[in-house]
C-alpha cells in the first residue's frame, strides 16, 4: 500500500520507519493536510494525518476524487475529522487510541508542579544569577482537593498519581469507575459540586458538542477562587474568551495547559521568525499565571512507539482484508 504521511515530525519519522518494516511504501511530508495540500496525495492509497490536520467535507471530497481510500490517524482524537462524511464517501477511517495514557497523564502532573512551585520562573531567574525565593510561593498537594473531569484510561491514571501525593480525588464522568472509587477513595459528584471544591482541576474529556466550551464563564464563576486548572485534553473545551476574562478577574490562581483552542497553523511549527497574530493566544500568554507548552504530551518514545506500531497496524488490517478494531464508524459522532 503507498502512504503519504501529513504533518511528518522529524522526530517522529524514525519511529514510523521502523513501525512500517518496509511493508508499505511510505512518504512523509512536513506539510499539514487542508484544501491546498490534498493534491499531493494524488497516487497514493491511504493518508496519515495529526490532530492538526484539516480533514472536513472539502478536502475529503478531494481525497475520494484522487483515489485515495484509507485515512489512519496518528492520535486518539478525531475532531479534525468529519467521520460521517468520510464513511460516506467511502474511505475506512481509524485512529490510534490507548497509545500512551501515561504520558498525557504524566505531563499533566509536570504541568501542574510547575506551575505550583514555579519551576519555570525559578529556571528564568536562576539563569540571571537571581536567587531570591519571594516570586516561588507554592503549596503543598497533600490533602488538597483534585477534581477530575473525565476517568477513562488518561483520567484514571491521573487519579492514580494524586492519590499518592496524597490528594482527596472527586471525579465527573457519565460513567463511574467502581475501581478507582474501591482503590483510591475516589468520590463521583456533578460538575457544580467539583467546581464548588476542588483545589486543583484537570480535564481529561474527549472534544465533542457536549465537552466543547464545557468550561465557561459560568463554570469560571463557580469555581474557587485561586483554583488550579489543567488542560491536556483539546483546547476547545475551555472557553478561551472566558478563560482570559476569569484571569483578568483573578478568579484563578493558574491556567496550565498543553492545548489552545485554535492551534491550527500556530502549533507544530516555529513561529519566533516573525511571531504571532492570534491576538487571543497573545492576550493568554500575557499572564504571568499562565503556562503553556506546544501540544507535547505525547512526545514520549514509548507513546510515538505505540503510535507508529498502530498507524501501520489498520494499514495492515486494511490491506488483508481483516476488521480493524481502531477503525471508526457511523455511530462516530465528533464536532
Amino acid at each position: 500500500m503507498k502512504l503519504l504521511v501529513y504533518s511528518a515530525q522529524d522526530f517522529e519519522v524514525p519511529f514510523l520507519k521502523k513501525a512500517n518494516r518496509e511493508r508499505h511504501k511510505t512518504t512523509f511530508i512536513k506539510e499539514a493536510l487542508d484544501t491546498n495540500t490534498a493534491i499531493k496525495a494524488m497516487g497514493f492509497d491511504a493518508i496519515s494525518i495529526f490532530s492538526a490536520d484539516d480533514a472536513s467535507l472539502i478536502v475529503l471530497e478531494k481525497l475520494r476524487d484522487l483515489g485515495v481510500k484509507y485515512i489512519t490517524l496518528r492520535s486518539a482524537g478525531y475532531n479534525n475529522i468529519q467521520v460521517k462524511s468520510a464513511k460516506r464517501l467511502g474511505f475506512k477511517v481509524a485512529n490510534a487510541p490507548d497509545y500512551s495514557p501515561n504520558a498525557i497523564a504524566e505531563h499533566a502532573v509536570a504541568l501542574l508542579l510547575a506551575a505550583n512551585r514555579k519551576i519555570h520562573v525559578a529556571d528564568r531567574q536562576v539563569r540571571q544569577y537571581n536567587f531570591r525565593q519571594e516570586a516561588l510561593l507554592g503549596f503543598d498537594l497533600v490533602g488538597k482537593t483534585m477534581g477530575i473531569i473525565g476517568t477513562g484510561r488518561i483520567g484514571s491514571i491521573m487519579s492514580r498519581i494524586m492519590h499518592g501525593f496524597g490528594c482527596k480525588i472527586i471525579a465527573n464522568d457519565i460513567h463511574m469507575d467502581d475501581n478507582l472509587i474501591a482503590e483510591y477513595g475516589v468520590e463521583y459528584v456533578d460538575l457544580p459540586q467539583l467546581y464548588k471544591q476542588a483545589d486543583i482541576i484537570s480535564l481529561h474529556v474527549p472534544l465533542t458538542a457536549a465537552t466543547h466550551h464545557m468550561v465557561d464563564g459560568k463554570a469560571f464563576g463557580k469555581m474557587k477562587p485561586n483554583v488550579f486548572l489543567l488542560n491536556t485534553a483539546r483546547g476547545a473545551v475551555v472557553d478561551t474568551k472566558a478563560l482570559i476574562n476569569a484571569l483578568r478577574d483573578k478568579k484563578l490562581g493558574f491556567y496550565a495547559a498543553d492545548v489552545y483552542e485554535k492551534e491550527k497553523g500556530l502549533f507544530f511549527k516555529d513561529n519566533s521568525p516573525n511571531g504571532i497574530k492570534d491576538e487571543t493566544l497573545i492576550a493568554l500568554l500575557s499572564f504571568p499565571n499562565v503556562l503553556l507548552t506546544p501540544h507535547q504530551a505525547y512526545v514520549t518514545k514509548e507513546a510515538l512507539t505505540n503510535i507508529a506500531e498502530i498507524t501501520f497496524y489498520n494499514l495492515d488490517c486494511w490491506e488483508q482484508g481483516e476488521p480493524c478494531a481502531n477503525e471508526l464508524g457511523f455511530e462516530t459522532l465528533v464536532l
